[in-house]
């Protein structure tokens, strides 16, 4: 994150606290793969405890966030790698993600979420197609694109601005 101390020059970059980034290479050397994982940025405890929280045990992974950067540039065409399109304002891409997001999490099943439904000693079947927001308990259906645009989301409740110095005339 650039910091700033003074006007002229390069800006200073210093780190954001409380952020974790891991970093996972592969090598292949004489047909055997070697796969070296390390930490960036962060410790070694906080990396750990967000892998208990994410994943419960195992090692520093980043398929979920490959998969996750794979769907936006699949479902975003300018991010999309050798395109014509561009994107020339931040919000333009902003509001592209939050679309794609809200999508992906309410309205595209996934297969990876459906339930089992125990059949006795056949075995069993699977039932129950899952959004990520149903999976989370965010909502109790799956949402139609129709459905979501159309939602209105409300206005946080209006606050009076704080007044500093001494109250004017009038309001005395």
């Amino acid at each position: 994150m650039p910091h700033r101390r003074h006007e002229q020059g390069h800006p200073q970059l210093i780190s954001w606290p409380n952020i974790a980034i891991v970093q996972v290479v592969k090598q292949r050397v004489n047909g055997e793969l070697n796969v070296m994982r390390r930490i960036v940025q962060g410790d070694q405890k906080m990396v750990q405890s967000l892998i208990r929280k994410t994943q419960q045990e195992g090692v520093i992974n980043t398929a979920f966030i490959e998969r996750l950067n794979a769907t936006f540039r699949q479902r975003l065409n300018s991010l999309a790698r050798r395109t014509r399109t561009l994107v020339r304002k931040a919000a333009t891409l902003e509001a592209g993600m939050f679309v794609v997001g809200c999508l992906y999490n309410f309205c595209d099943t996934h297969h990876s979420l459906r339930l089992k439904l125990l059949v006795g000693r056949h075995g069993y079947r699977w039932v129950q197609r899952r959004t990520p927001a149903l999976a989370a308990s965010l909502t109790d259906h799956i949402w139609t694109p129709t459905e979501l645009f159309n939602f209105k989301v409300p206005l946080p409740r209006w606050e009076p601005p704080v007044h500093r110095g001494r109250p004017s005339r009038k309001t005395q």
